[in-house]
């Protein structure tokens, strides 16, 4: 009964997501994610199309494009410069503010390789802390690492199980990891060398939803109210809650959800002022080329 109220619930709540507000900025991507909101553009990549595209408030255009890479986000930097993650080629790629390709990251400063770079999540000391979600199936071998200011890459966590999302928390004194895979959200306390300790389980995403259905979570945003977004991206595009996104305060209680009408919601960007969300999203998640929208609906 409790599942079945909960489930109630979160129709209710998501009704003004779906129902109102929601834009499309792209009724024509190829895996759309990573998002990030830059200099009054929008940068994602297209996965499928191995891209990085910029929405400029009026159409959509290629930035870079580099077959193979296999891109999962993109990230601006303090220099001037972009970063992606080549999850196919198990690289970070570099980019010039004019689009130009750089020498990418291939491993860390002990020889790590960097396999299936996924998500990053800037600190901020300048530096950006991203996942490498392994290798596919049942291992446990994904990581987290740290990119200083200074260019250096350091392993800095192991053994994560399809590791995704992250952020770094708002006072910067903790790292918050998805594993996809487990249905959850990991915690690190970050030291003062920008090392992780005290991992600690925050919260079980199939234990929120009252085992409705295995959640997927992918993507995870932090806005300066303290509220967590995450998105997921189902293994069934008719699964109950597909197109959820869930936010959830400090302590991992459900605030509210929001709802869009494609299935899967991996990731997405505020805007400057965070009244806005920008969400890529799959209606194909299963085969190439999935297709899917970017779009724009209201925060709350």
């Amino acid at each position: 009964m409790r599942a079945v109220l909960w489930s109630l619930w979160l129709v209710a709540t998501a009704a003004a997501g779906a129902d109102g507000g929601v834009r499309v900025l792209n009724d024509d991507a190829h895996f759309a994610e990573g998002p990030i909101w830059h200099l009054g553009k929008l940068y994602y990549v297209e996965y499928d199309r191995h891209t990085v595209t910029v929405w400029d408030g009026q159409r959509n255009a290629t930035f870079w494009s580099k077959p193979g890479c296999g891109p999962s986000a993109v990230l601006a930097t303090a220099n001037g410069e972009f970063l992606v993650t080549c999850y196919d080629s198990n690289s970070i790629g570099r980019i010039a503010a004019d689009g130009r390709d750089l020498p990418p990251y291939t491993k860390d400063r002990d020889g790590h390789a960097l396999v299936g770079p996924n998500d990053f999540a800037p600190d901020r000391h300048g530096g950006v802390y991203f996942t490498c979600s392994g290798t596919l199936g049942p291992h446990v071998d994904g990581k987290v690492f740290y990119l200083a200011a200074d260019g250096s890459i350091r392993q800095v966590a192991s053994e994560v199980r399809s590791a995704n999302g992250l952020v770094v928390s708002l006072d910067g004194r903790t790292l918050y990891v998805i594993e996809t895979e487990d249905h959850r959200i990991l915690r690190f306390r970050i030291g003062d060398d920008h090392g992780l300790s005290d991992r600690e389980v925050w919260v079980n995403l199939d234990e929120l939803n009252h085992d409705v259905v295995h959640l997927f979570p992918d993507g995870i945003k932090l806005n300066s109210r303290g509220e967590f977004y995450v998105g997921q991206n189902p293994r069934d595009v008719k699964a109950p809650l597909a197109g959820t996104i869930f936010v959830l305060d400090g302590d991992a209680h459900l605030l509210r959800t929001l709802k869009l009408p494609s299935p899967g919601v991996p990731n997405f960007a505020f805007s400057p002022d965070e009244q806005t969300l920008y969400v890529t999203a799959l209606d194909q998640v299963d085969q190439s080329p999935y297709r899917g929208k970017v779009y724009a609906i209201p925060s709350r």
